[in-house]
C-alpha cells in the first residue's frame, strides 16, 4: 500500500520539474540571433532556390510547353498558375483572386513569425518546417507581385492522370506543413 505523504512528495516533485521545464522552454522562446540567422537563412534558399528554377523554366520552356524527363511519369512544363498550391482555387476569374491570395501570404508570414517567436531552441525541426513555409510563401508572393499569378513546372502523372502542376515553393510550404502537423500529432508544439 502506498503511503499518502510518499505519493502527495512524489507528485509534488514531479509537478516542480514539469513546472521547472516549462519555464524553461519558455525563457528559450523568443527570437535569439542564431535562430534568426538560421532561419533567415534556410528562408533565403528556399525562395532563392524556387526564384531562380522558375526563372530557368521561364527562359528554357515556352508558355504551356513541356519537356518529358521521365516518360509516362514527369515532365517539366511551363504554367501559369492564378491559384493557391497545387491549383486551389485556380478555375476562378474573380479580378479579386491575386489580391486574396497576396493578402493571405503576407498575413501567413506574419503568422509565421509569430510562431517562430514562440519556438523554444528545443525545437529545431519546428524552426526549420516555419522557415520553409515562408520561404515557400516568400517565392510565390514574388510571382504573383511580378506576374499577377504563380509559375508551375513541375508536372507528375500516369497516362492521362496529372496531379496539379507545381513548384519548389509549393514543395517546401508542403514539407513545412507536414513537419508542423506531426508536431501537432505527436503533441511536440511548444505552444
Amino acid at each position: 500500500m502506498t503511503n499518502i505523504p510518499e505519493f502527495a512528495g512524489v507528485v509534488s516533485s514531479n509537478w516542480r520539474k514539469q513546472k521547472a521545464d516549462s519555464m524553461k522552454a519558455k525563457a528559450t522562446a523568443g527570437m535569439t540571433r542564431p535562430r534568426l540567422r538560421r532561419f533567415l537563412l534556410i528562408t533565403a534558399i528556399v525562395s532563392g532556390l524556387d526564384q531562380l528554377t522558375k526563372q530557368l523554366v521561364i527562359a528554357a520552356i515556352p508558355r504551356y510547353g513541356q519537356v518529358e524527363v521521365i516518360d509516362g511519369f514527369f515532365s517539366l512544363t511551363h504554367l501559369y498558375n492564378p491559384g493557391g498550391a497545387f491549383g486551389f482555387l485556380a478555375q476562378g476569374e474573380s479580378p479579386w483572386l491575386n489580391l486574396f491570395f497576396l493578402c493571405f501570404g503576407l498575413i501567413t508570414l506574419v503568422i509565421i513569425f509569430y510562431f517562430l517567436c514562440q519556438t523554444p531552441d528545443t525545437h529545431k525541426l519546428l524552426q526549420v518546417a516555419l522557415a520553409l513555409v515562408c520561404g515557400g510563401a516568400l517565392g510565390n508572393l514574388a510571382d504573383r507581385i511580378r506576374f499577377g499569378q504563380v509559375v508551375d513546372f513541375l508536372d507528375f502523372y500516369l497516362g492521362s492522370h496529372h496531379w496539379p502542376a507545381f513548384n519548389l515553393a509549393d514543395s517546401a510550404i508542403t514539407t513545412g506543413v507536414a513537419i508542423f502537423l506531426l508536431h501537432l500529432v505527436l503533441k511536440k508544439i511548444p505552444y
